[in-house]
């Protein structure tokens, strides 16, 4: 509680960061912060104590400076642009300021207000806790209980805050009340905090003792006593006269407040909680005097000279231990009794902060590894399982067998794809070279006649440009969690720019070609197996073999008389983000599912890339093969399950929507160029770690991609601006890497013409969406671009494509 419920010197209390008293120091700090300096040498921390600058937020402006998503909204404060520059790039680094003598963060009521205010449905109330039965206890549901214990026999009240804190048996936390840092040992008598109070301990320097702090919520430190000044919400005449205390008892100065009142006692433990409650004023009996007399024999310190002796490090340790040892427990009866839902990653990084035992600790729980694959293994997906695995490896420090294990992450996700994909369907994958089915898949129905014929198949098809929903539909997310994407096929330059051409020939065996002058000959298709090195430039279509069954066909080996050739193109840049890889592999898989007269529908091809794409091993969703293979607008779900279901919504686009949306939507190649599979590994491994923040943006995602159809669908443009701009938001909390410096500069630029903007795909480069918000912004943003050598963009003529 350090630093809660102070205000400044006339008594105002606010969240403001008020440095008027602490110039000198802070000058006089400025040597040790080169990082922060600007060109003349002057600290920025200076100028925000000069009469220009008096006040910024912390909250808002410092803190926005390390969160590249806020940047735009930090340039227009003051000094914001400086902040951005100077601390944008920066490692954020903790600092205890022992000279500053005032440092307000907000009061409790504050604090209590936000986690109980309207966005308190966004606050997790239980988090690295361990809390009783609900029959062994009176926990209100509204309490926030963080990094803490609870012990049963234990009550708290509505919105009541405990954060890293041991609460035992028999004590009673009133409502409205924060109680931080507190230590209740199992032996203590009955406790009980009002509402309406906190209750703190911190270690003082030279003292063997925690010392027990306590006000009321709304108390002012500040306030005189001659000024209606309170202590546990009572005027200081009525706590006076209650308890038997002069006021020579507290104060040798004239000023008299509650800041440097000498009121709490530095004694053995129990003994101050049981002055603690005396002091509140619940121990009103013949006990009195007993109490004030212990009380003032006592070494007493004030709020002031506490603050002045806090052991900082002592108390840092003292919470990493504490901290460690929940994270300990959690993590063990996650392995041993649950369904490995928590983040054993982070947990993990608790633990190791323990002194000494930390890593021993997670290297007995990578004994309990094995077990995870037998156990609940028709629930645990075993990608996460080995996850579980790969995740106490780092922490043990066997970086070498954690790499190994990875191996066997991503080889799980593809099998749990190609297993929700289609039944059966994954024995097929990983054939011997010289396995030679009569049906590779009994559904494509390939391979039912030795005679040669002459077949030729061309496939085009569009790119995709999403607007929100991305992330959801990559495995293994939408293996067990439902997906949302909102996207529209489009042609470039009144183009397909994708597409292949597939024709048998007498000649056996196999020739693939590119656009890039790429050739290969495969004399025995039958020897084509996965896995594929990563430089490979034909893996696509080896892949597309593989899943479509070819590759077992009797027909195609090399004793027959007839091969294939195969062509590819894509007529768009490398890393464009268009799902260029994807909706070429749909090209290839349809087209050779049209020349053996396999399952070509939309449908199947979709789900079979899915699968191509995990024997490439890029990964993917299915977002891209869905936005290229079916025409104009539309909303895709998929819900879990074996088989994985796919639900195409083609949006029915008025004339009307679809003129105002190709006049205002410009698509932007920025030049950057960026594979998305190293993102996408990145994200997967998040997921498969059962990342919070990750788990709550793509929920997010998913929510805007239904108010994106919403709003299409009544021809609100402005809105999807809006569904953009926080979309590009949520994709930079889940990649931070997904902009950059030249990606930020073309977004300010754009910014005033715009309602919103996004890159398409996994971000990091590739094309840009800049959604004008009219027609004649549209025209002066694209002449501004054309115009402007900084940037050397190319905006594209597209239009959406209705039909292929």
């Amino acid at each position: 509680m350090d630093g809660v419920n102070e205000p400044d010197e006339n008594g105002k209390v606010s969240n403001l960061l008020d440095l008027d008293a602490e110039k000198q120091t802070f000058r006089r700090k400025s040597q040790n912060w080169p990082n922060l300096r600007d060109e003349n040498g002057i600290l920025l921390m200076a100028k925000l104590v000069n009469k220009q600058w008096e006040k910024m937020s912390l909250y808002e402006d410092l803190v926005a400076a390390w969160v590249p998503a806020k940047h735009e909204w930090l340039k227009s404060r003051p000094l914001g642009e400086e902040l951005v520059r100077r601390l944008g790039k920066q490692t954020m680094y903790s600092y205890c300021a022992y000279d500053l003598l005032f440092l307000h963060f907000g009061t409790s009521s504050e604090v209590l207000d936000h986690l109980s205010g309207t966005g308190s449905g966004l606050v997790g109330r239980r988090h690295l806790c361990s809390v009783p039965a609900t029959t062994m206890s009176d926990i209100a549901s509204s309490a926030i209980i963080i990094s803490s214990k609870v012990s049963p026999d234990v009550s708290i009240g509505d919105n009541s805050l405990v954060y890293d804190s041991s609460i035992s048996s028999g004590v009673q936390i009133g409502s409205l009340s924060v109680v931080v840092g507190v230590n209740l040992p199992e032996k203590t008598d009955k406790f009980l905090l009002p509402d309406r109070h906190c209750l703190w301990e911190v270690p003082l320097i030279g003292c063997t003792e925690r010392v027990i702090v306590y006000c009321g919520l709304h108390d002012n430190p500040k306030i005189p006593v001659s000024e209606n000044g309170t202590f546990c919400g009572k005027p200081w005449e009525k706590v006076l006269e209650d308890l038997g205390i002069h006021e020579n008892d507290l104060w040798s100065s004239r000023e008299k407040c509650l800041w440097n009142a000498k009121l709490f006692p530095v004694l053995p433990y129990f003994d101050m909680l049981r002055l603690a409650n005396w002091l509140m004023g619940l121990e009103y009996n013949e006990k009195n005097e007993g109490f004030f007399n212990l009380w003032k024999m006592s070494k007493r310190v004030s709020l002031e000279e506490l603050h002045r002796s806090i052991d900082f490090p002592q108390m840092c340790l003292i919470s990493s231990n504490h901290q460690a040892d929940l994270a300990a427990k959690i993590a063990k009866a996650c392995l041993t009794f649950g369904l490995l839902g928590r983040n054993l990653s982070q947990l993990c990084q608790e633990i190791l902060q323990m002194e000494d035992s930390g890593e021993k600790i997670c290297t007995n729980f990578l004994e309990l590894c094995p077990n995870l694959q037998t156990k609940n293994s028709k629930i645990v997906p075993k990608s996460r399982a080995y996850q579980v695995q790969v995740d106490l490896l780092h922490a043990c420090g066997n970086r070498e067998k954690a790499i190994e294990v990875e191996h066997q992450v991503w080889a799980a996700v593809a099998d749990e794809t190609a297993s929700a994909v289609r039944y059966g369907f994954k024995e097929h994958l990983f054939p011997s070279p010289n396995q030679t089915a009569s049906n590779g898949n009994g559904s494509n129905n390939v391979g039912q006649s030795q005679t040669f014929f002459h077949k030729k198949v061309k496939v085009e098809l569009p790119v995709r440009v999403d607007f929100v929903g991305g992330w959801s539909d990559t495995p293994p997310w939408s293996l067990e969690r439902a997906g949302c994407v909102l996207n529209m096929a489009i042609t470039l330059d009144d183009s397909l720019p994708i597409g292949t051409v597939i024709e048998t020939t007498q000649t056996p065996g196999l020739l693939i070609t590119d656009d890039a002058s790429n050739e290969l000959y495969i004399k025995d298709i039958s020897s084509i197996a996965a896995p594929f090195d990563d430089n490979d430039p034909f893996r696509l279509v080896k892949s597309a073999l593989l899943v479509t069954g070819v590759v077992h066909d009797k027909n195609m080996g090399p004793d027959t008389s007839m091969g294939l050739r195969v062509k590819t193109w894509a007529r768009i840049p490398r890393g464009s983000g268009l799902g260029t890889s994807s909706i070429l592999s749909a090209a290839v898989v349809k087209g050779l599912l049209r020349l053996f007269d396999g399952d070509e529908s939309n449908e199947n091809v979709a789900r079979l890339v899915l699968v191509l794409e995990q024997i490439m091993g890029t990964g993917g969703g299915w977002q891209d093969q869905i936005g290229g293979l079916y025409p104009g607008i539309k909303f895709t779900t998929s819900f879990p399950g074996i088989p994985l279901r796919l639900q195409v919504i083609p949006l029915l686009a008025s004339p009307r929507l679809v003129t105002e949306l190709q006049e205002r939507l410009l698509v932007v190649f920025t030049g950057q160029v960026r594979l998305a599979h190293q993102v996408l590994q990145k994200v997967v491994a998040r997921y498969l770690q059962r990342d919070n923040l990750l788990i709550s943006s793509i929920k997010r995602l998913a929510e805007l991609a239904k108010t994106g159809r919403e709003a299409l669908m009544n021809c609100h443009i402005d809105e999807l601006g809006e569904i953009m701009m926080e979309t590009w938001r949520l994709h930079q909390e889940l990649d931070p890497h997904c902009s950059n410096q030249f990606v930020d500069s073309l977004f300010a630029f754009a910014d005033r013409y715009c309602c919103g903007y996004k890159l398409v795909g996994a971000g990091g480069g590739g094309f840009a969406l800049l959604l004008a918000k009219n027609v004649e912004n549209a025209l002066q943003l694209k002449r501004a671009l054309e115009g402007n050598r900084e940037f050397d963009v190319k905006v594209y003529n597209w239009s959406v494509c209705l039909d292929k």
